[in-house]
């Protein structure tokens, strides 16, 4: 059975199109990384592959660093650590352009 939902305001597409989007501050990464994967200029999905194949020469707990600037792998490596049941501990931009995303070995 459905329900109708109750409560909040109904904003029009064109209100929520003129709020300006959040901007974050550059964050440097808490704890420096166990093993960095260079992935810089491949396509996806390398990266997640060259991840995949290296994430076990850390030990459980370990951070991995995935540099790369395929927008792709920016929203694939945190959806594979989902997948993975490992921690993505936060995506960090490089002053070159391209991310640095931090993954946490949890088995």
């Amino acid at each position: 059975m459905w329900r109708r939902r109750t409560g909040g305001a109904r904003r029009s597409p064109e209100a929520v199109r003129a709020e300006p989007a959040e901007v974050a501050e550059p964050v440097q990464p808490a704890e420096p990384p166990a093993l960095t994967i260079d992935a810089l200029g491949r396509k996806c999905p390398i990266p997640i592959i060259m991840l995949a194949e290296r994430i076990n020469q850390v030990a459980t707990g370990g951070v991995v660093a995935v540099l790369a600037d395929d927008p792709a792998a920016f929203t694939d490596v945190p959806a594979w650590c989902r997948l993975k049941s490992h921690e993505h501990v936060g995506s960090y931009e490089l002053p070159h352009g391209g991310w640095s995303i931090h993954v946490r070995r949890n088995y």
